[in-house]
């Protein structure tokens, strides 16, 4: 008596129906597009920063935040380990799929202010979906100040002590 070897044989019974799926390499363990697997949560001050960034490329805005944020940013700024703040004169709510933002702006004498906020909308909006994917629902600007030409910068100033 011979043993014939049992080739074809499945080990699974999908192999019978022909349906090899779940060797594919676009196909995983546990089902499913592997992009929808978890969550990912994006922090306040991730979107923050990048509203920051995407404002202050604008032109025409000269700073960002209050006289008394920005004078105690340049106080900041001079201690070691300080840094410049980005996300100064931002304010940001995240929550899963949108968010909303609130800034602060010094803007340089001269320049339309509309103009100015319309562009700082734009590109912030921009800037946050892109990066981020979340839908910004909204964008307020408030204007704190507006930077004369004689004015000496805040940010610029020698330090007293040398």
């Amino acid at each position: 008596m011979t043993d014939t070897p049992q080739r074809n044989r499945p080990e699974n019974p999908d192999h019978a129906t022909g349906d090899d799926s779940r060797n594919s390499p676009l196909t995983k363990r546990g089902g499913g597009d592997p992009a929808t697997r978890g969550r990912t949560t994006i922090a306040d001050g991730v979107v923050e920063k990048i509203a920051g960034m995407a404002a202050r490329d604008v032109v025409g805005v000269h700073a960002m935040g209050s006289g008394l944020s920005r004078t105690f940013g340049a106080v900041r700024d001079r201690v070691p380990g300080g840094g410049k703040s980005v996300t100064r004169g931002v304010k940001a709510e995240v929550g899963e799929s949108q968010t909303a933002l609130d800034l602060e702006i010094v803007v340089d004498y001269g320049v339309s202010i509309s103009d100015v906020a319309r562009d700082v909308r734009e590109n912030v909006i921009a800037a946050v979906e892109r990066m981020t994917g979340l839908e910004v629902v909204e964008v307020n600007i408030a204007v704190s100040d507006v930077k004369l030409p004689d004015e000496e910068d805040e940010d610029q100033s020698e330090p007293r002590l040398q």
